[in-house]
């Protein structure tokens, strides 16, 4: 079973103590592809992901900065950006978006980092990670104003809105992503998004180090557990989990232009 992890965090310092063994437990679990998210702690860690993609060639990494950090954020940290996503291995930007359930920084603010992100990563024509909680008409409403008419399209990350949201970000050319929070018990209204949904348009996650799956809720998450969202997929779906994992492994590579995955020995596999 070949699975992608759009979106994790594996700078994080909950890695710290065990980061290389969590990698060694990804690729164990089937993981051909992961997406580190290179927001970093802040604004001064720009480039926090790339060490991972360098080391790593089944790891790819993004640039940006969360709204969380938008109060923060100079004209040299956006030149930094511009600078940062030219590398070879960043193949998004982000995650980007609003953020109104935390307001760490005043919403205005938010909204005008939003628009300059957009506006670079117009620039190097990267798709766009967004991230959204709490902010969804506003969040929507920007991206129909200053993206959809790009066509480059991104990923909806750890998606927690309605079936119309959805629908309204696929028609801008987004992926709809499901971490975690889609198997709580809770979670029926996600589960019920991903069942309305286009396979086609579907992509899975982690989001770690947060939001573990039910079986490990209560644990720190890493990589190897977005198994656990596949057979969430799967269960909604009447498909079986490796279904939903080439699927969703095909949809990952077609926005990014990656190519398909070549059959590898034991050996390699383990490089």
């Amino acid at each position: 079973m070949e699975l992608i992890d759009s979106h994790a965090h594996i700078d994080f310092p909950q890695f710290a103590e065990d980061r290389e063994a969590m990698l060694e437990r990804a690729r164990a679990a089937g993981i051909t592809t992961l997406l580190a998210i290179g927001t970093g702690p802040g604004p001064e860690k720009l480039d926090s992901a790339l060490p991972f993609a360098e080391k790593h060639d089944w790891i790819y990494a993004t640039v940006g900065i969360h709204p969380h950090e938008a109060k923060e954020v100079t004209r040299q940290h956006l030149d930094e950006l511009a600078r940062l996503s030219k590398h070879a291995k960043v193949i998004a930007w982000g995650e980007i978006g609003l953020d109104y359930f935390y307001d760490h920084s005043p919403r205005e603010t938010q909204h005008r980092v939003f628009r300059e992100q957009m506006a670079l990563a117009a620039q190097e024509r990267l798709p766009i990670i967004i991230h959204c909680r709490d902010a969804w008409s506003d969040c929507m409403n920007m991206l129909e104003e200053h993206w959809k008419l790009t066509g480059i399209g991104g990923i909806l990350h750890c998606f927690s809105s309605s079936l119309e949201d959805a629908r309204r970000g696929i028609e801008m050319g987004f992926l709809i992503s499901f971490a975690g929070n889609s198997t709580y018990p809770k979670g029926q209204n996600l589960r019920d998004v991903a069942k309305a949904l286009p396979l086609e348009k579907i992509l899975i996650e982690t989001d770690s180090p947060y939001l573990a799956p039910q079986a490990y809720r209560g644990k720190r998450n890493e990589p190897a557990y977005v198994a656990e969202v596949a057979r969430m997929l799967a269960s909604v779906r009447d498909l079986s989990a490796d279904e939903i994992a080439a699927a969703t492994s095909e949809n990952f590579r077609r926005l990014f232009r990656l190519p398909r995955r070549q059959k590898s020995t034991a050996a390699e596999s383990r490089t």
